[in-house]
């Protein structure tokens, strides 16, 4: 049964990491509606491995042409007029607000912020600021106009995502469509944003999987991550073309229906909205 659960956890996990609708909050939400014991903060972050190495993989040659440019610039002024140069920086130091407040709270990460309530409402509020951002961004700015400004603006809007149901793809592009960023380039930028962090995360929370409360051991949380992988790379290709054309209102859509679906079950006793400890 648990590697049954592991299989349908990654499948959502693939399916909701890159789509801006919070993979955190449907692996929070999912299993209450199924019955099933709360995965765990731990068991999320790992699992997410999977979708970032499907991230890694499918940006393969971004990251590298990112990386090599800003190692060239360490050595070389020339180098250091190049876009790679300050893309690297971009990425750097827009993730560092993920990872202090990620260390700074990750008590209260793992506790409270799982009560399905809060999740519940996140949805909803970021999901009315997306459409928002949707609606008012200009959406006339290519990737390579980011400034330090922005990448630091994109980088806070990211660690909202510590909280479930804020999505850090969703709170991403929301931030890069504010500040005019075409809808593409917000997308593609959230995804190489999230590389650092995802996998900081899932590595360090790996010591906890053998011991955490609920029966997602080791065994089970592989499977869910090969999953995810798979999944997710398939999702990140169909979004990036969604994207060049259409608008992201059916997430908005999506996620105010689901926050006041949990919210109608939560009020009427079917789920109980007691915080998970984990």
């Amino acid at each position: 049964m648990d590697f049954f659960r592991a299989v349908v956890l990654g499948l959502i996990q693939g399916l909701t990491e890159f789509l801006p609708i919070s993979s955190s909050a449907h692996l929070a939400i999912f299993p209450k509606f199924f019955g099933w014991d709360d995965p765990g903060a731990a068991f999320s972050a790992v699992i997410q491995i999977g979708t970032e190495l499907a991230v890694v993989l499918y940006f393969w040659r971004d990251i590298v042409t990112i990386a090599s440019g800003w190692l060239r610039g360490l050595f070389s002024a020339d180098a250091r007029e190049a876009l790679e140069w300050r893309m690297g920086w971009f990425v750097i130091i827009g993730s560092v607000p993920i990872v202090v407040l990620g260390v700074l709270f990750q008590d209260t990460i793992k506790h409270q912020f799982r009560h399905v309530v809060l999740i519940a409402i996140a949805l909803i509020v970021f999901g009315v600021i997306l459409g928002f951002a949707e609606h008012w961004g200009l959406k006339n700015r290519s990737i390579d106009k980011l400034t330090m400004r922005d990448a630091i603006l994109l980088g806070f809007a990211q660690a909202c995502a510590l909280f479930p149901g804020v999505s850090r793809s969703g709170g991403t592009i929301s931030m890069g469509l504010l500040l005019g960023y075409d809808r593409r380039a917000a997308t593609r930028y959230a995804f190489l944003l999230a590389i650092p962090a995802v996998l900081g995360a899932g590595i360090y929370n790996l010591k906890d999987i053998p011991n955490q409360a609920n029966a997602y051991g080791p065994g089970p949380t592989i499977v869910a991550t090969v999953i995810s992988f798979v999944v997710g790379l398939a999702v990140i290709r169909w979004l990036l073309n969604y994207v060049s054309t259409k608008s992201y209102a059916p997430f908005l859509i999506y996620r105010s229906g689901l926050g006041a679906l949990v919210l109608v079950r939560v009020a009427t006793s079917v789920i109980s909205s007691q915080v998970v400890v984990s």
